[in-house]
């Protein structure tokens, strides 16, 4: 019996310690460990990775050309609702959305004095490096015309520059677009010889 209690009492200390109120149409996780996290730094990619930074689902998509930013929730919706709206008319077309939005970004009212603690919870956000790749569109064939414009829409209402991509552009690390190595040029007349 007491066992039991103590179980239950450690897994009510372990459970997550604040579950948000989120609908259906809302991009929030469904629970977090803790409400509040540290404001933290957008990634720079200084090692080799290039992971994120090309197509993996769709035909053309969106990626980040400038600087990285901290995009919120609402910014990513917005997008998404505008790529939607568009599409809808091509039958069996899907958006991908590359990127979610879970970390709580907290706010302290304006003209509030130092101390008394961390502000409170406000919206969900996401920190994006250089060249990720944020929205893909695909599942149709879609013309390359309408791509571009419905993804010029969508990433007009994003707080940095986007770059436009299909299947065949080269990842990106950092600002550098990394090609695949050309192959090797063999000479005929050494080949001749060789083989003689």
């Amino acid at each position: 019996m007491f066992s039991l209690l103590a179980r239950s009492a450690r897994a009510a200390v372990c459970a997550p310690t604040r579950v948000f109120a989120r609908y259906r149409t809302q991009l929030a996780p469904k629970s977090v460990k803790y409400a509040k996290r540290y404001k933290g730094r957008i990634p720079i990619p200084t090692g080799g990775s290039t992971k994120g930074t090309t197509l993996a689902y769709g035909e053309w998509g969106i990626r980040i050309k400038s600087n990285g930013a901290r995009i919120t929730a609402k910014q990513l919706l917005t997008a998404e609702e505008v790529i939607k709206k568009k599409i809808k008319v091509i039958k069996g077309s899907k958006v991908y959305l590359r990127v979610f939005p879970d970390i709580p970004v907290c706010v302290k009212g304006n003209e509030t004095r130092m101390g008394k603690g961390k502000g409170t919870f406000e919206y969900w956000a996401t920190r994006v490096p250089i060249g990720r790749v944020l929205f893909e569109i695909g599942g149709a064939p879609i013309r390359e015309e309408l791509a571009r414009e419905v993804l010029r829409q969508a990433s007009d209402k994003l707080p940095t520059q986007m770059e436009f991509i299909n299947r065949s552009s080269p990842p990106r690390l950092g600002n550098l677009l990394i090609y695949p190595p050309s192959p090797p040029k063999v000479d005929a007349t050494v080949e001749t010889t060789s083989s003689a």
